[in-house]
């Protein structure tokens, strides 16, 4: 009878690393970091601010499909939308998120919002927060956007995050725009909410 080999070496490394992806999931072995701030507009003293409109292109309808039972790919159907109901998601989408801009990214703060696309009436509020260049990335769940800090009293720009992907990792078309508009929110909140770095109290 031959005696077991006892694996040593770069094996058992492999084997090893093997184990901990089955246990822990590359997702969840990832340690998430909260955002930095990246301007260097301190924006602290700025209780009055005016959330501007996300506008996802109406028109952009017929491009999607979305999951009747919340379910696709495990038995769910994929119904495209009509311009109504896109538009109808459009509205809902923006609502929500100034909701959560209100009651969680810029809470203690007064927040006006826009009503619609266009709606750009900031006149009264000490910062006027402005996304443009928005378009979805929907094969890799990412919505595209800038951020602009504008003041409204002298219609200036004060700082400026350049568009990039936000990530909404979700199923259906909403839930992956939302996920989204929540990174978009924390990234709002840092760079009104926190100090810039090497600014001394």
């Amino acid at each position: 009878m031959t005696p077991k080999r006892r694996v040593t070496g770069p094996a058992s490394l492999l084997i090893l690393v093997f184990l901990l992806c089955l246990v822990f999931p590359v997702p969840l072995m990832a340690r998430s970091h909260p955002p930095r701030k990246e301007t260097s507009a301190d924006m602290r003293s700025l209780n009055s601010i005016f959330v501007g409109w996300v506008n996802l292109n109406p028109d952009e309808w017929v491009l999607y499909t979305h999951d009747t039972s919340g379910l696709l790919g495990l038995g769910g159907s994929a119904t495209s939308w009509s311009k109504a109901v896109w538009i109808d998601a459009i509205n809902s989408l923006n609502s929500l998120f100034q909701q959560r801009c209100q009651s969680q990214y810029l809470s203690g703060r007064k927040i006006a919002a826009a009503k619609s696309n266009g709606d750009e009436n900031a006149t009264g509020n000490d910062l006027y927060i402005k996304f443009s260049d928005v378009r979805i990335d929907y094969d890799n769940y990412q919505l595209i956007l800038s951020i602009h800090f504008i003041d409204p009293k002298t219609n200036a720009e004060i700082a400026m995050i350049p568009a990039r992907p936000y990530y909404g990792n979700a199923s259906g078309i909403t839930e992956v725009l939302n996920a989204a508009l929540d990174e978009v929110g924390k990234r709002v909140q840092v760079e009104v909410a926190d100090e810039p770095r090497g600014k001394k109290q």
